[in-house]
């Protein structure tokens, strides 16, 4: 083990046989040169960010319009809907007392409700501040369901739909009379 150094360094095999007059090939070194990949990657990144489509943000429109004088309605035409704040749904026809009604069953309700007077039922939401958002969707989504079954009920009547419909403010009066026990 003197002289030191690893094995195999510097040491050429031993040839056999006879030397050649042919030249020895020198092996040059392999070099990539990664320039051109790299624009390609990034060439093919922003064309798939370009051409995929990105997720809209999911928008209900609403109309409301401008409150002019007070309307008069008949009270056995109006139909009241409150959203307390812990999302609990009461209805009430006219002036009778809150009911509690499940979500499952607001869009029969509805229905049932506008049948019986004949397309001439005004709802009026009344909706706490402290609701979760997706609470008052999906009391919306029930309502615009109910819409899609009353058109054809009706037209088999013969009666064009008018959908009558309001948002209104609740009242410490409303919040009196749906306050959990």
């Amino acid at each position: 083990m003197a002289g030191g150094g690893t094995l195999g360094a510097g040491r050429e095999r031993a040839k056999r046989g006879k030397p050649s007059k042919r030249k020895k090939k020198k092996r040059v070194g392999f070099v990539l040169d990664m320039t051109p990949l790299v624009d390609i990657a990034f060439l093919l990144l922003t064309f798939f960010m370009f051409t995929t489509t990105m997720t809209t943000p999911q928008i209900m429109q609403m109309f409301i319009p401008p409150q002019t004088d007070d309307v008069k309605v008949k009270c056995s035409e109006l139909f009241t809907l409150r959203v307390r704040g812990d999302g609990k749904v009461f209805y009430n026809p006219c002036e009778d007392a809150p009911q509690y009604v499940q979500m499952k069953d607001l869009k029969k309700l509805m229905f049932d409700a506008n049948l019986k007077l004949k397309n001439k039922l005004i709802t009026v939401l009344k909706i706490d501040d402290n609701v979760a958002y997706d609470v008052v969707i999906r009391v919306l989504d029930e309502l615009n369901l109910v819409e899609g079954d009353l058109v054809p009920a009706f037209q088999k009547e013969n009666l064009p739909r008018e959908r009558r419909f309001t948002i209104a403010p609740m009242t410490e009066k409303d919040l009196e009379e749906i306050k959990p026990l």
